[in-house]
């Protein structure tokens, strides 16, 4: 699934790259230790610096990076996209691809939620709350992140270097 967020005035979003949603793309069922399959595949195509952790409660952005967040254990409902974003229930299994700017923040998550995120090889880690400040800076970063050459889950073939580098 793909998405496409307007800028709202405090979140740029990214209008020129599609947001990425790919529900139950990893079947972690009997799995011990799900953290590490999500991060095996997302290192294996070259998305890495992972984190485990849950998704903030609170609005932000990444005006200098991309990232991935593939759902380990729990459940979340996210907003992604900022205030007029859409708001998306997330499951083990689940992986959401954010290009730079993009706004997101957890409504709520269970007590259980651990979420694996990473980064492609080339850019840098923000994060931005919203200010105005920062919007500015963002509207010039963001069109300069340099686009990952992989998808984080399905690689060379997978639909981000197509739909992303049209």
């Amino acid at each position: 699934m793909t998405f496409t967020f307007a800028d709202d005035g405090t979140v740029p979003n990214n209008a020129r790259l599609p947001f990425l949603l790919y529900p139950g793309v990893f079947d972690l069922s009997g799995q011990s230790d799900p953290e590490s399959a999500i991060e095996r595949t997302f290192h294996a195509n070259r998305w890495g610096d992972s984190w485990r952790d849950g998704v903030f409660s609170y609005l932000h952005y990444h005006s200098m990076i991309h990232e991935v967040l593939g759902i380990a254990r729990g459940r979340a409902k996210v907003r992604f996209g900022g205030d007029n974003g859409e708001e998306i229930d997330l499951n083990p299994g689940d992986v959401a691809v954010l290009p730079a700017g993009t706004g997101h923040h957890g409504l709520w998550v269970s007590a259980d939620l651990v979420a694996v995120g990473a980064y492609p090889q080339a850019g840098r880690y923000d994060l931005c709350r919203g200010s105005p400040a920062e919007r500015d800076r963002a509207l010039e970063t963001i069109p300069r992140v340099p686009l990952p050459d992989t998808d984080p889950v399905l690689g060379k073939d997978g639909p981000l270097p197509r739909l992303w580098h049209a």
